[in-house]
């Protein structure tokens, strides 16, 4: 997988900043964080450190110190440590690190990593945009960047940190057999200028080569098919039970109701059948990236 620099790197969690926001939607994650932050300000106190003071030693500001000691920001490993490393805590605030890592990302990402982690099969398609899995860096921090209104540049981090994290299922072992049907229209979109354009397609014909990948391309000049509506999602696991979510059904909710799931599988099954096959796809994808 090629290398990232720059502004991507940066994402990839070697941010300047100590801390990202607390999403205030995870119970779980607010607990954590907030009793972490209670730590370090007893710690603190305990040893006769005033936050200015703390902040120095730890090489941040007076007010990131109060913001993570309140519970209002999420602290990263490099922090922990340093702090563990400041107040003589012999690796007690760095055996934090496990706890915090897990509340790193929004609540619903992690429920939505949990079940990718367990599928056996995960079939996505993606009617307006490049499925998140199959995003690079830039393209997923334009993309994000690009909401109205903005998001701040730390929520943008964060959320391009956690849509990143989710590719580790490419990784996995046993390798789920994931299949993916992406229109053409936002193939051809130059999210992020020409050069971002020409990575993710590169990143696309990467992924779609996988032995357990499936790749096609939906063209913009074919009939109507059941995905107009928006994106599809499904997943199975192992016991044979399934989740999936379809934007023109129920109301987009998840289900797991077996009459339901049929319909979506019928619906993901019909696109499949109208979309270009996985090599014909590639070939396309090829075109593409000739004319950037």
């Amino acid at each position: 997988m090629r290398q990232v620099d720059g502004e991507a790197a940066r994402l990839k969690g070697e941010a300047d900043e100590p801390g990202w926001e607390v999403d205030p939607d995870d119970d779980w994650g607010v607990a954590v964080v907030t009793t972490v932050g209670r730590q370090l300000k007893l710690r603190r106190e305990t040893r006769g450190m005033r936050a200015a003071e703390f902040g120095v030693a730890v090489g941040y500001g007076e007010d990131m110190v109060y913001k993570i000691e309140g519970g209002k920001r999420i602290p990263q490993p490099e922090y922990l440590d340093k702090a563990d490393e400041v107040l003589g805590a012999g690796g007690l605030i760095a055996a934090m690190k496990e706890d915090v890592a897990k509340v790193r990302y929004p609540k619903k990402v992690r429920e939505l990593k949990k079940l990718e982690a367990k599928a056996v099969e995960i079939a996505v398609y993606e009617c307006n945009i490049i499925a998140g899995l199959l995003q690079t860096p830039e393209h997923a921090w334009a993309l994000i960047g690009a909401a109205q209104p903005p998001y701040s540049p730390d929520d943008v981090e964060r959320m391009v940190a956690a849509r990143l994290s989710r590719q580790a299922i490419f990784e996995r072992e046993p390798a789920p057999s994931i299949h993916f049907v992406l229109e053409e229209a936002p193939l051809r979109r130059q999210v992020g200028g020409t050069m971002a354009w020409g990575q993710q397609l590169e990143r696309l014909l990467e992924v779609g080569r996988l032995r357990n990948v499936t790749l096609q391309v939906m063209p913009t000049n074919t009939e109507a098919h059941p995905g107009l509506d928006g994106r599809i999602e499904f997943l199975k696991f192992p016991d044979g039970t399934a989740v999936g979510r379809a934007d023109g059904e129920f109301n987009g909710r998840p289900t797991t109701d077996p009459k339901q799931l049929r319909i979506i599988e019928l619906q993901y099954g019909t696109i499949r059948a109208q979309a270009l096959p996985p090599r014909e796809s590639l070939a396309f994808i090829g075109r593409l990236l000739g004319e950037t």
